[in-house]
């Protein structure tokens, strides 16, 4: 068996994410020291105000945590994983399982990322997942309401992100149509061009120093100004070797999209 772990993005969090990981010592330790970067016991943050945990400068660090101590109690039960991969946010947490980093400059790199997209976009966005339409009636679609398509999930599951007032008129379109709709508990319009649209010196990112050192990219923002495709994270993984998938545990919005296309490759979820 060849294993992969798939990390993914934010939005699926909730109070009971936790609660798998009790009685996991090794778990339980990287939450006691993601404490003092997120200036709050994630323990307590779970168990807050939802609107808190959903709030993105809490929840970027607050779920990275979350993967990293997922990975901490699975990783001596499992054998060694073939590749790591991330799905958005899901692309840091997989340094951070991969051991590329630490867990602190993990949890920091999450919290800088949030600050940098909320002064990117700091007016009211999001997201919403969008299902029962063709990719190219969405993107029609998308450009009469002036929002933008962030992520594809599949051929007709698409999630599409912008100003909170667009994507309400563009809810009552789709609906309209007959199309699936879920608003998305994240609160910017991540992937879209109000956040890679928005000039280095508002959002404070030049280049990426951290995984970068050489600017092979010469300090490019372009992995936030493309769009996700997530068949292409799973393809790119099997193309690697991989025959087992491991969905870092809490699932988000999307995940479910790859399950038909693993066919001989089990998932454990």
């Amino acid at each position: 068996m060849t294993l992969g772990i798939l990390c993914p993005g934010q939005g699926g969090q909730n109070p009971g994410m936790l609660d798998i990981l009790k009685g996991e010592p090794a778990a339980q330790a990287v939450l006691d020291a993601a404490g003092h970067v997120l200036g709050a016991d994630p323990r307590d943050l779970v168990a807050g105000p939802p609107q808190e945990m959903h709030r993105n400068a809490v929840a970027q660090p607050l779920l990275c945590a979350v993967q990293a101590a997922t990975w901490a109690a699975l990783r001596s039960h499992l054998p060694s994983p073939r590749v790591f991969a991330g799905y958005s946010l899901g692309e840091l947490a997989a340094y951070g399982c991969a051991d590329a980093v630490g867990t602190d400059e993990l949890l920091d790199l999450a919290r800088r990322r949030a600050e940098a997209m909320d002064r990117a976009c700091p007016e009211p966005s999001g997201l919403l997942a969008v299902r029962g339409l063709d990719r190219s009636q969405v993107e029609a679609l998308c450009r009469s309401h002036g929002v933008e398509v962030a992520i594809i999930n599949d051929v007709d599951r698409l999630v599409v992100g912008g100003r909170r007032d667009a994507l309400e008129g563009f809810e009552r379109t789709v609906t309209a149509l007959g199309a699936g709709v879920t608003p998305l508990a994240v609160s910017v319009a991540s992937h879209t061009t109000l956040i890679t649209g928005v000039p280095p010196a508002v959002h404070g990112v030049y280049g990426n120093s951290v995984f970068d050192p050489g600017d092979k990219t010469n300090s490019a923002w372009y992995w936030y100004a493309r769009t996700i495709q997530v068949p292409t994270l799973i393809s790119a993984a099997h193309a690697r070797g991989m025959s087992t998938a491991a969905v870092s545990w809490p699932v988000s919005v999307g995940m479910d999209s790859i399950c038909p296309q693993k066919k001989n490759r089990p998932f454990i979820v």
